[in-house]
């Protein structure tokens, strides 16, 4: 068992996910200047910003960054809102779980 409260740094994991469609690239910059923008953020390890999953009704990112243990839970939540509110200004949808259903009459 690790108390991750007696760390001096710890790892900020996030999946966000783009529609199919939208611009893959045009994310993942800008989940990585969001990233390098924030003072919170340690440069060492760098921030990790890839394509993790072609799921079901998205294109999700694994993102992950650095910080300080005490700067976790602000980021952690300035992020989640930075990222909604930017994806729509750049034109990104994050999109909601859907399902198309056929219905064959025989």
């Amino acid at each position: 068992m690790i108390n991750y409260s007696t760390e001096t740094s710890r790892r900020v994991d996030w999946t966000f996910g783009i529609a199919y469609g939208d611009d893959a690239s045009k994310a993942q910059e800008l989940l990585k200047s969001m990233l390098s923008s924030d003072a919170r953020v340690l440069s060492d390890p760098a921030p990790f910003v890839e394509v993790s999953e072609l799921a079901d009704s998205s294109v999700n990112f694994a993102t992950r960054a650095w910080v300080k243990s005490e700067n976790y839970w602000g980021l952690y939540f300035d992020m989640n809102k930075r990222v909604y509110e930017e994806f729509e200004k750049s034109g990104l949808s994050i999109p909601y779980p859907q399902m198309d259903v056929h219905l064959d009459k025989n």
